[in-house]
């Protein structure tokens, strides 16, 4: 499928600056068709090449992405391992067309847990990307928000220690600073593949005001089209923010008059 034909489709001026997705069901979707669970990771790893390219493409200036959790460790070794071999595999071969295509890389979560050659080829890919300037792709890797959070708080209690702000300091502000989100547009759209409708400890802090949309397909058949799809029932819902339904439109009449100068 030719994905640039689908911009068509979709209203520019209500997109999502920010997608996260919880990329669920590649292990289903290898034993619905008798297949090593592994098999399915392989697919998905397609899917993400096709999504990613996708959104920078219509304008997405953040995808992220929910890739292996905290929680994961505790699966079968010989999984995990498969896991990493993709990873491996996936930074090397991609890294080039990253780079050259103004991508910005980061990968959020633990680190420790990862082998030092992982480690080496996820900081060399974010060392080139770091001055490109066009959509952030923002990989969530042995990541848990409850580890996030908590990796936050002791970075302020760092600062409080010594002297760089007081506790009375402490708002939104520095806080958000201090995730591994710093720096990322809003999190504005969450899509949970699979039919699991759970957030699995993705991002809670920044779920606060995200549209949440929980589909059935299985992460390996999850292609363009079902995104549009989402997209559209996306473009629909009236985001408030506490404001009245009157306030939101007398701002988006001023944004799109914005946008046409």
């Amino acid at each position: 499928m030719n994905i640039y034909c689908d911009k068509s489709k979709l209203n520019p001026l209500k997109l999502p600056r920010h997608i996260g997705i919880v990329m669920d069901g590649n292990g289903r979707w290898a034993s619905k068709k008798h297949l090593p669970r592994i098999a399915g990771h392989r697919k998905g790893v397609e899917r993400v090449q096709e999504i990613t390219e996708f959104c920078g493409n219509i304008g997405i200036e953040a995808l992220t992405l929910f890739a292996f959790s905290d929680e994961n460790w505790r699966r079968p070794e010989e999984e995990v391992g498969g896991i990493m071999g993709l990873l491996r595999w996936y930074i090397r071969k991609e890294h080039k067309r990253i780079t050259e295509n103004n991508v910005r890389f980061r990968v959020i979560g633990d680190r420790r847990k990862l082998s030092s050659d992982i480690i080496e080829l996820i900081s060399a890919l974010e060392k080139d990307t770091y001055h490109n300037t066009g959509m952030h792709l923002c990989v969530a890797l042995s990541y848990g928000s409850h580890g996030e959070i908590l990796r936050a708080v002791r970075k302020i209690v760092e600062k409080v220690k010594e002297n760089l702000i007081y506790p009375d300091d402490i708002d939104e502000q520095i806080f958000e600073s201090c995730l591994d989100t710093q720096g990322l547009p809003p999190l504005d759209m969450f899509i949970r593949t699979s039919g699991e409708y759970r957030v699995s400890n993705f991002l809670l802090w920044q779920l606060a005001y995200a549209e949440l949309f929980f589909n059935e397909v299985l992460w390996p058949d999850f292609d363009t089209e079902k995104l549009i799809e989402l997209l559209k029932q996306y473009s629909l819902r009236e985001r408030r923010f506490g404001m009245t339904p009157e306030q939101v439109s007398l701002k988006q009449n001023e944004s799109a008059i914005y946008l046409k100068r």
